[in-house]
């Protein structure tokens, strides 16, 4: 047997923590001197005190984990509450980073206020572009809610393409639109939207979200894009209508239109006049570059017309390293 002192030692723990696992009942001692009160342990009982502190290091009250050791709970059983435990642990501190980072990117905007040089910002017109994508849903238009959804979006657009044999021949290009009703933040199509509307109506995250947070952050609909031409999408088969088409006969509508495939394709019109901005590194710190393309929009007499284009103009694995041009749609005020 072991003095309470070297059952301690053994494990890892105070001797105070063993006086009051003895006192609730957690962990008795195997014998206690009559006369002196001391606490004696055996070896075996280093198996019972791993579970309580693996319990409560999970985030177990002592009460529960009194309650869980009761039902004998077994190392595969304990090992199932671990994983769950660090998927939980592992959510929050992604949370917590992106919070972070959004609190570092309205620093930053704070610190670049009217640094934007005239040079900076170019107003152009921009031509239609054929785009296949795949379009979900985002709680807000705020960068904390875009990320989580356009990245997967562009992640699976890219794997059907390939699948699809349709190669892109330009960069990525996103849009947003207003959501005039709830939808799941997932990647979907056309035809993905036409099944779910004869599924009932069922209360989305993002439908809850809009409820508990009110107008200020109405849902938005996130258009991932990629450029395409419609070569490629006939030289895969690929139709808007159901009759096959030779390279260059394809008609593709301004509105999102099914393939097929598992993606949509679109023609995006023309933008008569767009204030034009470049954003260097990850999309999560674009707020101070839109700001600073704001107070310049202001300043020249316009006004915006519209959600902003995302040209993706450079995506290597570092985002640090990207480079996105921003496309404002503007009008004379």
């Amino acid at each position: 047997m072991f003095s309470i002192g070297d059952f301690a030692q053994y494990g890892r723990v105070s001797a105070r923590m063993l006086r009051h696992y003895d006192a609730i009942g957690l962990l008795r001692p195997a014998r206690t001197d009559p006369v002196s009160g001391y606490r004696y342990y055996e070896a075996a009982q280093l198996a019972r005190l791993n579970r309580i502190i693996a319990l409560k290091d999970l985030g177990f009250s002592l009460q529960q984990v009194g309650a869980i050791l009761a039902e004998e709970v077994s190392v595969p059983e304990l090992r199932g509450m671990l994983r769950l435990r660090r998927a939980e642990l592992e959510a929050s501190l992604a949370a917590a980073g992106a919070r972070l980072a959004q609190v570092e990117a309205r620093l930053r905007t704070i610190e670049s206020e009217g640094r934007m040089s005239a040079d900076d910002v170019v107003v152009k017109r921009t031509g239609a572009v054929l785009l296949a994508e795949l379009s979900g849903m985002a709680a807000s238009y705020g960068p904390e809610d875009i990320g989580p959804v356009i990245q997967p979006l562009y992640g699976e657009l890219c794997r059907r393409l390939e699948t699809a044999g349709v190669t892109p021949a330009g960069p990525g290009l996103a849009y947003y639109e207003d959501a005039d009703a709830p939808e799941t933040p997932e990647a979907e199509t056309s035809e993905a939207k036409t099944a779910a509307a004869k599924k009932p109506a069922a209360k989305t995250a993002a439908a809850k979200t809009a409820e508990e947070h009110g107008p200020a952050r109405e849902a938005i609909i996130v258009h991932a894009g990629i450029v395409i031409t419609e070569e490629a999408l006939a030289k895969a088969g690929v139709t808007t209508d159901g009759t096959p088409r030779r390279p260059g006969t394809i008609s593709v509508p301004p509105t999102p239109t099914p393939t097929g495939l598992g993606f949509d394709v679109v023609t995006l019109p023309a933008l008569d006049c767009v204030a034009t901005v470049v954003h260097r590194g990850p999309m999560s710190r674009i707020l101070p570059t839109v700001q600073n393309l704001a107070h310049w929009i202001d300043a020249n007499g316009y006004r915006s017309a519209g959600y902003a284009r995302e040209l993706y103009l450079e995506c290597p694995p570092d985002q640090e390293n990207w480079v996105t041009e921003i496309q404002e749609p503007v009008v004379r005020a």
